[in-house]
C-alpha cells in the first residue's frame, strides 16, 4: 500500500451513518404486513454495518419499481443524511430488475471499481453466473450509493469487499 493510501485511510472516518433499502416485491408485501423476518439480505447488510461500528439510520423495503426506488433513495438522503446507502435486490437481468436503472440515472459520479471487483470475486465463487450481476456504486448528493444483488451470499460478499474501504471512500466523496 502506498504512503498516500495509508494517509488517506488514517484520515478516513471510522463510524459512518448508513441506510439500507431492500428492493423486492415479495419482501415488500411482507414488510407492509409488519414482517422483516424474511428480509435475510437486508439483515445481513445491517448486521455487517453495525458489527463494523457504523450506525444504521435508515432501513426500508420497497417494490421493484424504478420510480419508487429513486424516490425512496432521495427520501433517505434528504431525511436521514446517510453517508452510505446500500440497496439490495433488483440488479439482475430480468424484466423486473430495475434497481440499476433507477440508481445510475441519479449518479453524479459512477465508481465502476466496486462492480468490477464484485464480479471478479463472484467469478471465483460462482463461476460464469457472475456475469449476470450488475452490482454498482456511485455518488448521489454526496452519499455513497451501492447496489448489491438480493441473494444472501452476494450481500455477504459485497459487504466483505466494501467494509474495509467505506471510510476511505466516504473521505474522498466529501472532498
Amino acid at each position: 500500500m502506498s504512503e498516500t493510501a495509508r494517509q488517506h485511510r488514517a484520515e478516513a472516518p471510522e463510524r459512518l451513518r448508513a441506510g439500507v433499502i431492500t428492493v423486492s416485491d415479495s419482501k415488500f408485501e411482507l414488510f407492509c404486513r409488519g414482517s422483516t423476518e424474511q428480509d435475510t439480505a437486508g439483515r445481513i447488510i445491517k448486521e455487517a454495518l453495525e458489527k463494523a461500528g457504523h450506525q444504521v439510520v435508515f432501513y426500508t423495503v420497497v417494490p421493484d419499481h424504478a420510480v419508487v426506488i429513486s424516490g425512496m433513495l432521495e427520501y433517505a438522503i434528504e431525511r436521514h443524511s446517510p453517508e452510505v446507502l446500500i440497496l439490495t435486490g433488483g440488479t439482475g437481468a430480468g424484466g423486473r430488475d430495475v434497481t440499476i436503472e433507477a440508481v445510475e440515472a441519479m449518479f453524479e459520479k459512477h465508481l465502476p471499481g466496486f462492480g468490477e471487483a464484485f464480479r471478479a470475486k463472484s467469478m471465483e465463487e460462482v463461476g460464469g453466473a457472475a456475469m449476470l450481476t450488475r452490482a454498482t456504486c456511485g455518488v448521489v448528493a454526496s452519499t455513497l450509493v451501492f447496489a448489491l444483488p438480493g441473494s444472501p451470499a452476494a450481500c455477504r460478499l459485497g459487504m466483505e469487499l466494501m467494509l474495509p474501504e467505506l471510510g476511505h471512500m466516504v473521505k474522498h466523496v466529501r472532498e
